[in-house]
């Protein structure tokens, strides 16, 4: 890699760090090729990304951004996941490690605040944005059903009424 490449590697790793709402920070060293890309698919597909970096670039990286606090996670093969969502990369990230123990999550940031392995996994059980945003849209929806349950009933019980006086007047 030449000077310019680092150059762009850095800028573009930088607008990322800034348009990301978390980053996780783990260890990958002895996954295969194979188990690298099922992760980097299944990070996708949450909406997060999983990038391999160069160290020393990625301390430049973070300078000037919101998590310079996590410049001291990057020691040895080191990796990072980012999402614009809170939740996404953790989840992802967290789920993957359970079930291969050669990803190590070291820790992460959120928005600036600096989060433990334990912090991270316990971000990694929160509800995802989309799932928050469906039970609150739930929420305010229940209520508009009931209303309208309750508003058709007594036009239902007067048709059961009229129904059944018609049917005695039928039956006199």
């Amino acid at each position: 890699m030449d000077r310019t490449q680092k150059k762009e590697w850095i800028g573009a790793l930088h607008e990322t760090f800034g348009d990301a709402g978390l980053v996780v920070v783990a260890h990958y060293k002895g996954l295969t090729v194979a188990e690298m890309t099922d992760l980097r698919v299944k990070m996708r597909a949450a909406g997060a990304s999983f990038k391999v970096t160069k160290n020393r670039l990625t301390k430049l990286a973070l300078q000037g951004t919101a998590y310079e606090s996590i410049a001291d996670l990057f020691v040895g093969p080191t990796a990072i996941a980012t999402s614009a969502d809170p939740v996404a990369a953790a989840k992802v990230a967290a789920d993957f490690a359970k079930a291969n123990d050669k990803l190590k999550i070291l820790g992460g940031s959120l928005g600036g605040q600096a989060l433990d392995v334990d912090g991270v996994k316990a971000l990694a059980t929160l509800p995802s944005l989309d799932e928050l945003r469906g039970k609150l849209i739930g929420m305010i929806s229940t209520p508009a059903t009931r209303i309208a349950g309750v508003l058709q009933a007594p036009g239902g019980q007067v048709a059961r009424v009229l129904g059944a006086y018609a049917k005695k007047d039928e039956a006199a």
